[in-house]
């Protein structure tokens, strides 16, 4: 996309391979890789990428996701060449020695230390998606784990590079204040000459299978101050129809301190010290997630009360057009806020092509969701909950534990003010 009103540039590089991909036994690989990425080659120094943006203003970095892993680049416009270059050098040859592996590893291990085990809820948020699927790979947390990265060799990782991360698995975004002619000559110059593999690209074929039954999973921790739970429905897939609607009843329920969750639970009844509604929809399907942290002495069954019920009204009497309005005022407003900017739009190109497998969509998407009514809303909601099993996730601290220690009695919460808060 050409737009000379800054003169700025925007590139990603978009790979369609996510920790969906892992290899069995191996979590995290997809997401080792997007520090391997970084490592350089023989052309290619382990800091080039910080030299060739952070030293003159602009930015690098990358993520990983369920289906995707996604690198990012905005410089001023006359740097692109280099950036293209150096894209398409770590595309088609990368550092994978031992030394190399090894440090990634540490700095992995190390992200899952704090992200995870330094973290109260951390192995609670694990749970939610290895005890919601039954056999679909995104139950394999992205993170990873330590005992498969220690477990990990480095003649797998050379597997995984050259069996993902090549040209037909890539697409290049290119946003911002560049000449058509020129780009295509340096894509043409510096991509041309990597080799696309003759092995087919190997994808996910494993489908989730409806749920036959309700099930509830309970551990502990030591580290969880206050109990925590979720409940999860099985939902479809980003490209479904339905996805509009869904984002919108998430926004509803849980988006901000105004919404009908947090207002309900949080504010009125004090039950919760937070609650949210996760509609997270990927290529494949997605998940359903209602998530709790209770407030000071409150039990689980309470708590988990109060959610029902509330589902229920909304399920029985649907949204109201203000609250549809206001989603739909906050929910686009984001939109357009990310829009506004080179490398926003190059996510939302990159979303479209890879991950809904329609470039045009990102001219539609955000029609669709504006012409979502309360019907629409109300309908979708009971398509996936409405007599659907459901997976119910407990995360309690050890004191709760039968048999074990009472732990010591915490002092009354403070009472919080019944306000009202946009």
């Amino acid at each position: 996309m050409e737009d000379h009103t800054t003169p700025i540039v925007a590139v990603q590089v978009w790979y369609h391979v996510g920790s969906k991909d892992d290899p069995a036994g191996r979590s995290g690989f997809a997401h080792l890789f997007e520090h391997m990425m970084f490592k350089g080659n023989e052309h290619l120094t382990p800091d080039a990428f910080d030299n060739l943006t952070e030293n003159i203003g602009g930015e690098n970095n990358a993520y990983t996701a369920d289906d995707v892993t996604v690198y990012h680049e905005t410089v001023p416009s006359n740097y692109l060449n280099p950036i293209l270059w150096a894209e398409a050098e770590r595309m088609s040859a990368l550092a994978l020695n031992e030394p190399n592996f090894a440090s990634e590893r540490d700095v992995v291990k190390e992200e899952y230390r704090q992200r995870i085990r330094a973290n109260p809820y951390g192995e609670f948020y694990l749970d939610i998606e290895k005890k919601s699927f039954a056999v679909h790979p995104y139950k394999r947390p992205g993170i990873g784990n330590i005992e498969e990265l220690d477990a990990s060799k480095l003649p797998e990782v050379r597997a995984f590079h050259s069996t993902f991360y090549r040209p037909d698995n890539a697409t290049l975004i290119v946003v911002g204040d560049f000449k058509q002619e020129e780009l295509d000559a340096w894509i043409k110059k510096y991509f041309g000459p990597v080799t696309k593999p003759s092995e087919k690209i190997p994808r996910v074929t494993v489908k989730e299978p409806p749920r036959k039954a309700d099930k509830r999973e309970i551990s502990y921790s030591p580290r969880a101050p206050l109990p925590a739970m979720a409940v999860t429905y099985l939902g479809p897939s980003i490209r479904s129809n339905d996805a509009p609607a869904l984002s919108l009843a998430e926004e509803i329920l849980s988006g901000g301190e105004s919404s009908r969750l947090y207002q309900t639970m949080v504010y009125e009844q004090q039950i919760a010290q937070s609650v949210s509604c996760d509609t997270d929809l990927r290529e494949d399907l997605g998940l359903l997630t209602f998530r709790l942290i209770l407030a000071s002495g409150k039990p689980i069954a309470v708590a988990e009360k109060s959610l029902n019920d509330q589902l229920e009204s909304i399920l029985k009497n649907g949204v109201t057009d203000a609250e549809l309005d206001k989603a739909k005022t906050r929910f686009l407003t984001g939109k357009l806020m990310e829009r506004e900017t080179f490398n926003g739009k190059a996510s939302a190109l990159g979303q479209a092509v890879v991950v809904y497998g329609d470039p045009n969509r990102v001219n539609t998407d955000l029609a669709k969701l504006q012409a979502v009514t309360t019907a629409q809303v109300k309908e979708v909601l009971n398509r996936y909950i409405t007599g659907k099993k459901k997976v119910v996730i407990e995360y309690l601290p050890e004191s709760m534990k039968p048999g074990a220690s009472p732990a010591p009695p915490s002092p009354p919460p403070v009472p919080l003010k019944n306000e009202k808060k946009s």
